[in-house]
């Protein structure tokens, strides 16, 4: 499955809109994406699923990068 996670790029950080960034990422459940990004220090706000519909319109973005979640 393929994630969206939206998060801040400081943990401390409060979240604001203007400042958030979103990474894509491969696993098999969203505990397994909070493991993989828990290195990076994020603020994670939001994390769902893509259904294909959503997951290709996110692919013609310039910043979909995929990250594997193993």
């Amino acid at each position: 499955m393929i994630y969206k996670v939206l998060y801040q790029e400081l943990r401390d950080e409060i979240p604001v809109r203007e400042r958030t960034k979103s990474a894509y990422v491969e696993a098999d459940s969203m505990r397994e994406v909070r493991s993989r990004l828990s290195e990076k220090k994020y603020n994670i706000e939001y994390i769902h699923v893509l259904d294909e519909a959503h997951l290709e319109y996110e692919k013609q973005s310039e910043s979909f990068k995929l990250e594997n979640a193993q």
